[in-house]
């Protein structure tokens, strides 16, 4: 059943977007016929970046249980795998790419591409987060057209600017939940802006976020 409640809401202990340990450790349980016990770095990798990548999943699926259920089984992998993970130069790259991989897979067998400009929820979160770009790109009532641009960004770009003005993340944290450079993500975030400037048949120049919170 879909849900229709706002993905961009801040993260914090009172935020609908938990989920717990037991849920992918009852998981692996049944796969590995034992009790799976947590080591202290993979509690604090989950506890850093759980929230968020749920919070993504939603946006992208939009139906929070289908988004649960595809990051249960990104943290059951990574559970699972968790040595090879601490061997990659970035295990947040690695959960990033891993997390992609499995929405895409969600949506392609269920016929879909990503419903992110189509949900309520993400309209809903859009039309408040995406209001200083509004305001600089001038563009007309209806945010149809802004939408579409979005989602005609090349991949990075594109989860920058969810991330970023869907989600409300800071460059810093964005830069740590893909696993790349705050530099990076602002670079992203720049040449985002001026394609979405172009789509729109504005100049460039009018995409500028220097005085932008970071």
């Amino acid at each position: 059943m879909s849900t229709t409640s706002s993905p961009g809401e801040p993260d914090g202990p009172g935020a609908q977007y938990e989920l717990p340990r037991s849920s992918f450790l009852e998981e692996i349980n049944n796969l590995k016929g034992i009790e799976y016990r947590m080591t202290p770095d993979q509690e604090a990798f989950y506890d850093l970046y759980a929230r968020a990548h749920l919070r993504y999943a939603h946006t992208m699926l939009g139906d929070k249980d289908a988004a649960k259920a595809v990051v249960r089984r990104c943290y059951s992998h990574l559970a699972l795998n968790w040595a090879n993970v601490l061997k990659q130069e970035s295990p947040e790259a690695y959960a990033w790419k891993l997390l992609k991989q499995r929405v895409e897979t969600h949506l392609r067998l269920g016929g879909q591409t990503s419903q992110m400009v189509q949900t309520a929820a993400f309209q809903q979160a859009a039309r408040a987060t995406l209001e200083m770009m509004r305001r600089q790109f001038a563009v007309m009532e209806s945010a149809l057209g802004l939408y579409t641009a979005i989602a005609g960004l090349p991949e990075r770009q594109y989860d920058v600017i969810v991330m970023h003005y869907v989600l409300g993340y800071s460059s810093p944290k964005i830069a740590r939940i893909m696993g790349i450079k705050p530099d990076t993500v602002r670079s992203h975030r720049r040449l985002a802006r001026e394609r979405i400037a172009i789509k729109l048949g504005l100049s460039p120049d009018s995409a500028s976020d220097e005085n932008e919170k970071e």
